[in-house]
């Protein structure tokens, strides 16, 4: 499928881009380009294949939550930019 540049520059325009002429005329070669690879790829036969959400494995990246001793508050504290009696120290908000 080989856009217009009238179709690119509506594009542009929903991207909210200010193209020159010859990137104008660039992307629309580029994205022409991509336009057509999908169409090459909608002629695939993919009847056999399961939809699938993801190609990996499923798998939990998450660790099990096992309870353990809270830090120092001196060491939670080490990198605060300010600290008072044991707390965050922060600018006012509100008066």
């Amino acid at each position: 499928m080989k856009l217009s540049l009238e179709q690119v520059e509506h594009i542009a325009q929903l991207a909210r881009l200010t193209l020159s002429d010859e990137e104008k005329a660039l992307y629309q070669g580029q994205l022409s380009a991509i336009l057509e690879y999908f169409e090459k790829l909608e002629g695939l036969d993919t009847e056999a294949i399961s939809p699938t959400a993801t190609v990996l494995p499923l798998r939990s990246v998450m660790r099990e939550d096992e309870p353990k001793p809270p830090m120092p508050r001196e060491d939670i504290l080490a990198n605060a930019p300010a600290a008072e009696d044991g707390c965050f120290e922060v600018p006012a908000v509100l008066d």
